[in-house]
């Protein structure tokens, strides 16, 4: 399949009523608003095809963006790659579940993932925090240096409550990941996220959300799930 037949098959699957609360999230003109699961039949016809998803993802359309993340081949891409995607994420949603799921199938993953970390920018930050999230819910714990993950919590701790808003969501999220799928950090992640206690996060035109990783933890302690690994990052 090409771009265009590709960008008319999305076309036909949008929803006034999803391309609303894509909206209502951050995203903007141009996406069709389809549903996720509606793209499973397209994507199984294509397979994976880095080339097509590099052209749907140029076309700055959210729809065919996220469709560009199901396709992608994430073990082709090169760092400069990955940065290139990152430079047209302009919200959450691609950021943290296009651009960091489709880097946390590639081999580069840890070591991009610590750069956005540390570039200071809002949605590269996200994005490598959210990045470890996927890592570290699918590969073995054996794949992990228990010491930098160690740093990277006690990062969190110290610095959470004044980074930038989406940042906050994903360092939180961070906590909650280690604590529920890297045992040899469970009792860390735990008493971290105990320190660090509730956080909010402001959103735009939209009441603030508060975010307890120590909350979330202990229903996962509580649901017997310590140590879950989810079979794939994409679906």
């Amino acid at each position: 399949m090409d771009l265009e037949t590709v960008m008319q098959e999305l076309e036909s699957l949008g929803k006034e009523r999803t391309k609303k609360i894509y909206i209502s999230n951050g995203a903007h003109d141009p996406l069709f608003g389809v549903a996720t699961g509606a793209m499973k039949p397209i994507a199984k016809k294509i397979g994976i095809d880095q080339a097509l998803a590099d052209e749907l993802y140029d076309t700055g359309n959210y729809d065919a963006m996220y469709f560009a993340g199901i396709i992608a081949d994430p073990k082709a891409m090169t760092a400069a790659d990955f940065d290139r995607w990152m430079d047209s994420a302009y919200f959450y949603m691609l950021s943290d579940y296009v651009v960091a799921v489709t880097l946390a199938e590639a081999d580069i993953a840890q070591e991009v993932a610590d750069t956005w970390i540390a570039s200071g920018e809002e949605l590269r930050m996200s994005a490598g925090w959210s990045c470890y999230c996927w890592l570290l819910g699918n590969r073995p714990d054996v794949e992990f240096s228990a010491d930098k993950l160690a740093g990277m919590l006690e990062k969190v701790k110290n610095t959470i409550h004044e980074a930038p808003e989406r940042t906050k969501s994903a360092m939180n999220n961070f906590m909650y990941t280690v604590g529920v799928s890297f045992v040899p950090l469970h009792e860390m992640a735990v008493e971290t996220a105990k320190a660090v206690g509730s956080i909010e996060m402001k959103r735009e035109n939209k009441k603030s959300s508060i975010l307890n990783a120590y909350e979330n933890i202990q229903k996962e302690i509580d649901r017997g799930k310590i140590g879950f690994k989810r079979k794939y990052v994409r679906c």
